[in-house]
C-alpha cells in the first residue's frame, strides 16, 4: 500500500498512555495508507514542519499552560497544515466565545462573565454554576444553591486571584435529561452521544470528576442539529473546521441551547462509535489528499 502523507495526532504526554481513542485513530489512518503517529505537543525538539498535517487531539493540559500552548499553535500553524486552525483554537480557548455566539443569535446558556476587578454579582435565586472561562473537563467548576452565595463568591475571588475570568450560568432544570454531544467531521454531522450530569453535588470543586459520565448513543432532534449547525457556521475563520463537537442541553421550555463548542481537542467518542471512527479516518485521509497549503 502506498503511504500517503505524514499525519501527526498531537496529544499531551499523559495522552499517549491514557487517550484510548489515539491507537484506534492511528490504526484506522494507517489502514488507509496514511503515515500516522501520535506525538505530545510539547515534545522537545520535534520538527513539526516535517509533518504534512497536524491534527490536534488530546492536548489535555493546554489550559494549564495556555500562553505556551497558543504560541505552539501559532508556530505549527505557520509551518504546516494544522487542524483546527490556529485562529479557531485561539478563539475557542476562552469560553467568552459564548458571548460571540449569542450576539449572532445562537441560543446559548445565559452566561455572565466576571473579570478580575469587576463587581461580583451572583444570582439571587435558583441554582447556578461558577467556573473559569479557560478550563476543560469541569476543572475548578462548582454548582451552588442560593444559600451558598458566600461560598460562590469565594470561588469567584479564588479564580480572580489566579488571573482568571469567572463565568456564572444557571444550573439548567432539565440537565438531568443529559447533555447532547454532537460530533461533526469535515463540516458534516457524524454521530452523537448523551452524557449524564457532571455536577451531581453542590458547593464542591472536584477536579477528579468523570468528564463524560453515563455515555449512551443519542439520536439528535432536528432542532438540535439545526442549533449545532448554526453554532458551527458562526465560527470565525476560513471554511468548516475539520473536527468539532457541539454540546447542547435543554432549556426549561425544551429547546436546545449551546453549553460548549469544543474545537480544540474534542473527545469524539470513537470508542463508542465504530462508524464515527471510520468517518474520522476518511475525513482526515481526504484532507491529506488535498493540495498542501503554500
Amino acid at each position: 500500500m502506498t503511504v500517503a502523507e505524514r499525519v501527526v495526532l498531537a496529544t499531551a504526554t499523559v495522552g499517549i498512555e491514557h487517550d484510548v481513542d489515539l491507537p484506534l485513530m492511528v490504526d484506522a489512518l494507517r489502514a488507509r495508507g496514511v503515515d500516522a503517529a501520535a506525538v505530545p505537543w510539547d515534545a522537545e525538539g520535534y520538527d513539526w514542519s516535517a509533518c504534512d498535517s497536524v491534527i490536534i487531539r488530546s492536548t489535555w493540559d493546554y489550559g494549564d499552560r495556555l500562553g505556551e500552548y497558543l504560541a505552539w499553535v501559532d508556530e505549527v500553524g505557520a509551518a504546516t497544515r494544522l487542524h483546527n486552525p490556529a485562529d479557531v483554537v485561539r478563539w475557542n480557548s476562552d469560553k467568552r466565545y459564548l458571548r460571540d455566539l449569542a450576539e449572532q443569535g445562537i441560543p446559548v446558556v445565559p452566561t455572565t462573565f466576571i473579570a478580575p476587578g469587576e463587581e461580583i454579582v451572583l444570582p439571587g435565586s435558583g441554582q447556578f454554576v461558577v467556573k473559569p472561562t479557560v478550563s476543560a473537563g469541569a476543572r475548578d467548576t462548582a454548582r451552588y444553591v442560593e444559600s451558598q452565595l458566600a461560598s460562590a463568591e469565594r470561588h469567584v475571588r479564588s479564580l480572580h486571584s489566579a488571573g482568571a475570568t469567572a463565568m456564572v450560568q444557571p444550573y439548567l432544570s432539565r440537565i438531568a435529561e443529559g447533555e447532547r454531544a454532537l460530533v461533526f467531521l469535515g463540516g458534516a454531522f457524524s454521530h452523537a452521544m448523551r452524557k449524564g450530569p457532571v455536577l451531581t453535588d453542590v458547593g464542591v470543586i472536584d477536579n477528579a470528576r468523570v468528564a463524560h459520565p453515563g455515555l449512551t448513543e443519542h439520536q439528535p432532534s432536528a432542532a438540535e442539529l439545526e442549533v449545532a449547525a448554526r453554532a458551527l457556521a458562526a465560527i470565525p475563520g476560513r471554511g468548516p473546521v475539520l473536527i468539532g463537537r457541539v454540546d447542547l442541553a435543554l432549556s426549561d421550555d425544551g429547546s436546545p441551547v449551546v453549553m460548549e463548542l469544543e474545537l480544540i481537542e474534542p473527545n469524539l467518542f470513537v470508542t463508542h462509535s465504530a462508524p464515527g471512527l471510520q468517518r474520522f479516518a476518511d475525513v482526515v485521509r481526504a484532507h491529506c489528499a488535498s493540495p498542501k497549503r503554500t
